[in-house]
């Protein structure tokens, strides 16, 4: 897999892809980065990037100019364009795109290569994204100043899906994994504070221990994400044991509360 992230501050994103896991995936060759900085592709000496938007209103909008230079030195081509190299899916960053979830990271964990667009005040040139930009995405429902945050999410989430990078095993329970939320983990000593580490963990017993987490995240689901249990449900994600783990734990008024939810939702 490969990023290539267009920025204003490549340093934010240099960092990132510099430190920690990443930064083995890289030297071992799994993980390839590259930072266009978007002022390489400014016209004046002053290198601007941002221009006051037609009609008025606040704040500065990305020129589409160095943009549109900045993602064809990326690999990205127009929309509808012949190309003899294999396309890049090229996503910007963006509060008003498409939510990012699990379901989204692990399809993007499958492309050859990731070009982030990373926008800055107001956003971009609605003609740039006409023009290049395959998918808008966001992070949440809320507003970034910085594009960069929102790329590295993606690339964060992504990568550590990616073969070799991490152990499968490590990915087997996590959350969102199985249409629910993770066991709570605890490590030495045994005991902290006043609470010690649950007893059937230092059981020995595996098939309790197994039981137990799953109880553990259903409950947790139920408490936090009711709304992953209802999709899953609906979409026969769950196993019997699961099911009836959710049926022993869900409340007289939970099932009430579990109708009201879908109709709120329908």
């Amino acid at each position: 897999m490969k990023y290539t992230v267009l920025t204003l501050f490549p340093e934010i994103t240099d960092a990132f892809f510099g430190t920690s896991i990443m930064a083995k995936a890289i030297q071992r060759g799994i993980i390839d980065y590259r930072a266009i900085n978007i002022r390489d592709f400014a016209f004046d000496k002053h290198k601007t990037c941002d221009d006051a938007p037609y009609g008025g209103g606040p704040g500065m909008l990305m020129l589409p100019e160095p943009l549109g230079r900045a993602l064809e030195a990326a690999g990205a081509r127009k929309k509808g364009e012949d190309s003899p190299l294999p396309p890049k899916r090229v996503i910007y960053l963006s509060p008003s795109g498409r939510p990012f979830d699990q379901a989204l990271a692990r399809e993007l964990a499958g492309e050859r290569e990731l070009v982030l667009l990373c926008g800055r005040y107001e956003g971009i040139d609605q003609r740039v994204i006409d023009l290049y930009i395959d998918d808008e995405v966001s992070v949440g429902d809320y507003v970034l100043s910085s594009g960069e945050v929102a790329a590295l999410a993606i690339a964060d989430a992504t990568y550590r899906l990616i073969d070799r990078v991490i152990t499968p095993e490590s990915l087997d329970e996590e959350s969102f994994s199985g249409g629910l939320l993770e066991y709570p983990q605890y490590t030495r000593p045994e005991i902290y504070d006043t609470i010690k580490v649950p007893d059937v963990l230092i059981s020995g017993h595996h098939e309790k221990i197994r039981r137990w987490r799953l109880e553990k995240r259903v409950e947790k689901t139920l408490r936090d994400r009711p709304d992953l249990i209802l999709r899953g449900r609906e979409s026969g994600l769950f196993d019997g044991e699961t099911n009836g783990i959710i049926d022993r734990l869900l409340p007289a008024e939970g099932n009430v509360a579990e109708g009201d939810m879908r109709n709120e939702r329908d």
